[in-house]
């Protein structure tokens, strides 16, 4: 949450994107922990890429992690599915409209 609203993060990766999220559309920030909106932001800009072809510049405004194999693990520890570089990732870039 605090990197979101100070504006350190202005991207957020997801993997299965069920929800077709794009360009112009408009997201809210949910606190995982209590289920309490803490932010909105409007999509700037989407990229689909495989994990293992992410430019260093499509990181920025992400968190960034020690290797790819880390990387990897925290998206299969997240989402419970093998995850290695072929999986695909959409990188959304995003524009804070308000935050709580």
């Amino acid at each position: 949450m605090p990197l979101v609203l100070s504006g350190e993060k202005y991207s957020t990766w997801r993997l299965f994107d069920d929800k077709d999220i794009q360009a112009g559309d408009e997201i809210n920030f949910v606190n995982a922990k209590s289920g309490d909106h803490f932010a909105s932001a409007k999509v700037i800009r989407v990229l689909e890429r495989p994990l293992g072809k992410i430019k260093d510049e499509e990181i920025a405004g992400h968190e960034k992690y020690d290797s790819k194999e880390q990387m990897y693990s925290a998206f299969a520890n997240y989402y419970q599915k093998p995850i290695g570089p072929e999986t695909v990732v959409k990188i959304i870039w995003f524009e804070l409209m308000r935050g709580s």
